[in-house]
Parts: C-alpha cells; sequence; structure tokens
C-alpha cells in the first residue's frame, strides 16, 4: 500500500503565522500594498524573493509575487540551509503543507526533470527543516489557487552543476504546453552593516539585471557578497536566457534594518522579476 508523503511546515509559527486567518490577511498585506489595479502583471519566466521572516522581507516578497501572473506550476530552488540531504535535492511526489492547505508536487516534470539532469537526486531530507522554499508558498497559494509546484534545494556552488540544472530546466520548461515560473528563493548579503551590505547588494544586482547568470556567480564568489541563494538564481537566470528572457527588473530592494531600526548588521533583500 502506498503512501503519499506529506511534508508538514517546518517554520509555521516562526517565520509567518501559523494561524490560517492570520497569515491570509498578513500576506494578501504584502500583496496588496504593492499592487494598484492599473498595473499589469508580468507573465514572468523567473523571480528572485526573499525567504526571511514575513515581518522583516514579507513586503519585498509581496512586491514580487503581486506583479505576477502565476501559472499553474511553478518551480522553486532554494538553498539548503539546513546542510541535510543531497546538495542536488528535489522532491518528486507528495505535497507540502502550509496553514492555507496543500501543495501538490508535479511527479510527471520532477521525474522528467531528474531523466534530464541525473545529478539531481530525490530527496526529502534535505527539504524537512528548510525554510527558504516553504515561506514562498503561501504567496503562491494566494495568487494561485490550482498551484502545484516542484521543489529543489541546492546545497552546491559548483557554477558547472549549476548552469547544467539550468539549462536542463530550460529545455524541459520550453516543451510544455503551459508556462512555468521559476521562483529563485534567496536572502542577499547577510550580517554586515547596512551601508556595506547596500553596495555588496547591489553589485550582486547589477548582474542579475543583465541577465548575466556567470557575472553574477563571479562577483558573489569573489567579493565575499554572501547571498545565500546565488545557487539558485544562476540556475534560474541560465534557463530564462534559454527561454528567451529579455529584461530584469528590480521590483523592490530593502534590508532589515528598514524594519528592526539596526543598521550595524543586516540582511539584504531584492524583489526581481525576469521576463
Amino acid at each position: 500500500m502506498s503512501t503519499t508523503i506529506l511534508r508538514h511546515p517546518a517554520v509555521a509559527g516562526r517565520f509567518y503565522p501559523r494561524d490560517p486567518d492570520d497569515l491570509r490577511t498578513e500576506a494578501h498585506g504584502y500583496l496588496s500594498q504593492s499592487i494598484s489595479n492599473t498595473v499589469e502583471r508580468v507573465k514572468a519566466i523567473g523571480c528572485i524573493a526573499p525567504h526571511a521572516g514575513y515581518m522583516y522581507s514579507g513586503h519585498v516578497a509581496g512586491a514580487v509575487f503581486a506583479r505576477i501572473e502565476l501559472p499553474k506550476l511553478c518551480v522553486v530552488l532554494c538553498p539548503n540551509h539546513t546542510g541535510m540531504g543531497r546538495a542536488l535535492a528535489i522532491m518528486c511526489e507528495g505535497s507540502w503543507e502550509t496553514p492555507l492547505g496543500e501543495v501538490p508536487i508535479d511527479t510527471e516534470f520532477a521525474n522528467v526533470l531528474r531523466q534530464r539532469f541525473p545529478a539531481l537526486q530525490d530527496d526529502s531530507s534535505a527539504h524537512r527543516a528548510e525554510h527558504a522554499a516553504e515561506v514562498e508558498l503561501p504567496f503562491l497559494q494566494l495568487q494561485q489557487p490550482d498551484l502545484r509546484f516542484v521543489p529543489i534545494a541546492l546545497g552546491t556552488g559548483q557554477f558547472e552543476l549549476l548552469e547544467q540544472l539550468g539549462a536542463a530546466l530550460g529545455q524541459l520548461i520550453s516543451q510544455q504546453k503551459e508556462r512555468v515560473l521559476i521562483v529563485a528563493s534567496s536572502d542577499m548579503n547577510h550580517y554586515e552593516s547596512d551601508t556595506v551590505t547596500r553596495v555588496k547588494d547591489h553589485r550582486a544586482i547589477e548582474r542579475i539585471l543583465t541577465l548575466d547568470a556567470r557575472g553574477l556567480y563571479d562577483v558573489v564568489t569573489q567579493q565575499d557578497i554572501s547571498m545565500c541563494g546565488f545557487g539558485p538564481a544562476v540556475a534560474m537566470l541560465t534557463a530564462a536566457q534559454q527561454l528567451g528572457a529579455k529584461s530584469a527588473e528590480l521590483v523592490k530592494y530593502a534590508t532589515s534594518g528598514d524594519i528592526s531600526g539596526d543598521r550595524e548588521m543586516v540582511v539584504g533583500y531584492a524583489g526581481v522579476i525576469v521576463s
């Protein structure tokens, strides 16, 4: 008898509200802050959204997802903060639960991607306690009631592997009948002063805005920019280029200091849409 894998929330009640009504109210608040009825939603290929506690970065993530016409299938690439599981870890079956309900994994898409890029391994342990994909889901659920997704956690900083993943993803998405959004979940520079963080982050953002995956990789690794999700961003940009992306827009930038008032030690957050 087969049992369906259900991943329970790891950070509900910490990064975002556990109560469904509170979560809905808070996330809707961040989404509606950023959107006017006159702005047309973008049929984006990819995006970068932060994954800190909603109190700090929810307004940036909300600004991104409010601007996108969300398709029914999203691939969510995130860093592996926990160090658990494989370095290239996909989940190919089951569902993820949030306080807003369950989101099914698109098993068919996940399995084909794994065949195309065999370095990806089906490994739920890498995802069990990882927050970076989970915190994006409530925003996606609110914007797309029929959401399916494919979660991939990246614990590697090897450019070639990230590029190969992006190429495989781009190729597979190009063969789909439906639109697919690639979400790269990432915060920017960590735990330096607000001034230093803004300078470092904008060096990385410059490369992102020119759709330059290699340039982003080089600037982050050579200039000591602690952008946790540079791997997901490199893979997303590689896929987006292959899918004919023409532009990237910085929708919103902030640091944790904007909320906490502490300018000595901050984390940066960038919201970017690639189309």
